[in-house]
């Protein structure tokens, strides 16, 4: 978690801390608290976005709004297009969300600001390059995967298959050759 000076600690929310100096000196792309919309510590969770959001503005580092999707929450458009535009609309320059099947375009569209899709568990490489596929033809700008791909068993090609896919536009059937190739 950033803090632009206090300190808050949450069960939820109970990330490194980080000043903006910290952040210059690593150089970093961007900041990206987490945003626990519906949650328990959804008040605290959005003051750390909003705070984060005014100090780094400072540095012209962007802010990324992560969506924060808890058990007792669910994963549809409906509570995914709020918890974005809540980010969006508390400082996130771009927000980071769950994809779901079934409105996602409605989330996209409903949020002012770009969105990327979290990758989530680990899939098989074709099940991954076909989630970042829906998500980019549905509206999403980009995917912020992990495990997808440095788990993946070549995660060197995986990364250039979803790359195929968000940058190219190219199918998932084509990015998966790609991957095997």
């Amino acid at each position: 978690r950033f803090s632009a000076g206090t300190t808050v600690l949450t069960s939820l929310n109970d990330e490194c801390l980080l000043s903006i100096e910290e952040a210059i000196r690593l150089d970093a792309c961007a900041i990206a608290p987490m945003v626990a919309v519906g949650g328990e510590f959804e008040a605290v969770t959005i003051k750390n976005l909003a705070a984060c959001a005014d100090f780094t503005a400072r540095y012209s580092i962007p802010t990324l709004g992560v969506t924060a999707v808890g058990r007792e929450l669910v994963r549809d458009a409906r509570y995914l297009g709020l918890a974005a535009r809540v980010c969006a609309e508390n400082g996130a320059n771009f927000v980071k969300t769950y994809y779901c099947d079934e409105g996602f375009e409605k989330v996209v569209a409903a949020c002012p600001v770009p969105i990327v899709i979290a990758g989530g568990k680990k899939l098989p490489e074709s099940e991954a390059l076909e989630l970042a596929y829906k998500a980019v033809q549905s509206g999403a700008r980009g995917v912020d995967m992990g495990r997808n791909i440095f788990q993946a068993e070549n995660p060197a090609a995986m990364i250039q298959a979803v790359r195929a896919v968000v940058h190219k536009f190219a199918k998932p059937s084509e990015a998966f050759e790609l991957y095997k190739d």
